[in-house]
């Protein structure tokens, strides 16, 4: 009976030993290419800016406390990264507001402080729990009525709000990936929105200003993607700045300003067709964004556009530039034997707050599979499913046929996204 006892106990020991080495491994393959950024004795590697709040070290923990005061305070990463998985376990250990920021920067400030601006991941232990949006700390956060980035609908927080545990370890999630913002938290998808406005920065562990809180962190470890990168159409020659990657429609519309370095369109209503830069590839999935400076007439930023025998020359999606309350909005151009679909969106309460007045502006395009949206001057104005539309064409600056125009142009690029940034995209 004891041998027999004994041979049991072995193999219940074998058996236990081997599911801990299959989870082991398991966590490994999970964890490759991850590595740490907090050795769990001290704060090497991080700096504090902002405020008066307190961070130290016990228990392989970085634990944040809040002194009463006005300012933020931040421990910041020393080293900066571009796209990357981010994993890290927090809890709030006395309430208070905190975050977790990501592609941030830092500012002089009053007092001779450094402000951090940047994205934000929330942390948010109150009754309404926004943990894991994105807000826009000391830039575009509280802005025209926008609290979040993300603009995610309250019905689709219902999954992510319910995974948080108040007062217990959560682990946090954040991805970037070129123009992509994910977060989860303990697993459950919180965002999934798109954002054009840094592609690189350091992290953050927040402390809120207030009258109290206590913030444990621990886990903390990245995946570096590396950086993504704008692709410029203007870039400095010999002889000043040309076009590359593009070509010239009615090229006698367009010259650079020699001292200043940007595009000059002008085109007068004699002349019926459009004055275009069009893009020599073609672009599916992407960012692109140009700044412009508009003194009269109509024009665009085209995409998922294709070349037709027409005046205008391309059909397919414009981001208008009206110099109006139109700014930004989605228009579908026609081509010779295709309709156009007209507006598929706009926001001109929005525009109305935005747009600079007879100065420079910057929109920007992004396409994603179905998804369309575009920016002005770093807010969102249209976010569209569109499954009709185009799914891949070339890039353009329009100046609009049969119309007296004159424009300026500066710091047109696009930022293509690949193949392997969609799979990081699209992943579960």
């Amino acid at each position: 009976m004891r041998k027999r006892i004994g041979l049991s106990l072995l193999i219940l020991l074998f058996l236990g030993l081997n599911v801990f080495l299959t989870q082991k491994v398991i966590a490994l393959e999970t964890e490759e290419g991850f590595v740490s950024l907090f050795n769990g004795e001290n704060l090497d590697g991080w700096v504090k800016r902002g405020g008066d709040a307190t961070y130290r070290v016990a228990d392989g923990e970085i634990i944040g406390e809040c002194q009463p005061g006005p300012f933020n305070t931040f421990l910041c990463s020393e080293q900066e990264f571009g796209d990357f998985i981010l994993k890290l376990d927090f809890k709030v250990a006395v309430p208070g507001n905190s975050g977790v920021q990501f592609r941030s920067h830092a500012r002089p400030d009053v007092e001779n402080r450094e402000r951090v601006f940047g994205y934000q991941a929330e942390i948010d232990p109150s009754d309404v729990n926004d943990t894991g949006r994105i807000y826009d700390e000391g830039r575009r956060g509280h802005q025209y009525g926008i609290i979040w980035l993300d603009r995610t609908p309250d019905d689709k927080l219902v999954e992510a709000r319910a995974a948080y545990k108040p007062g217990e370890w959560n682990e946090m999630e954040i991805q970037c990936v070129g123009p992509s913002i994910r977060t989860w938290i303990n697993g459950v998808q919180v965002v999934n929105f798109f954002d054009y406005l840094d592609l690189s920065g350091f992290l953050a562990l927040q402390v809120h200003a207030g009258n109290q809180g206590t913030i444990h962190w621990k886990n903390i470890r990245i995946k570096d993607l590396g950086v993504s990168e704008w692709h410029p159409f203007f870039v400095d020659g010999k002889d000043g700045k040309q076009l590359v990657a593009a070509y010239k429609f009615v090229p006698e519309c367009w010259k650079f300003n020699d001292e200043e370095g940007y595009l000059i369109g002008y085109h007068t209503k004699t002349e019926v067709r459009d004055g275009l830069i069009v893009s020599d590839g073609q672009y599916d999935n992407f960012a692109a964004r140009v700044t412009y400076q508009i003194n009269g007439g109509n024009s665009a930023l085209y995409f998922r556009a294709e070349e037709v025998n027409t005046s205008w020359l391309l059909r397919g999606y414009q981001n208008e530039i009206a110099g109006n309350e139109a700014e930004a909005g989605i228009w579908h151009t026609a081509g010779d034997q295709q309709p156009g679909r007209g507006w598929l969106g706009k926001n001109e309460e929005l525009v109305k707050k935005l747009r600079n007045e007879n100065d420079w502006n910057t929109i920007c395009s992004i396409a994603y599979k179905d998804r369309i949206m575009t920016f002005l001057n770093g807010f969102n104005i249209v976010d569209i499913n569109d499954p009709e539309g185009e799914k891949i064409g070339k890039l353009g600056l329009q100046l609009h046929g049969g119309a007296d125009v004159e424009m300026k142009f500066k710091d047109f690029e696009v930022l293509p996204i690949t193949p392997q940034m969609q799979r990081l995209i699209d992943r579960e």
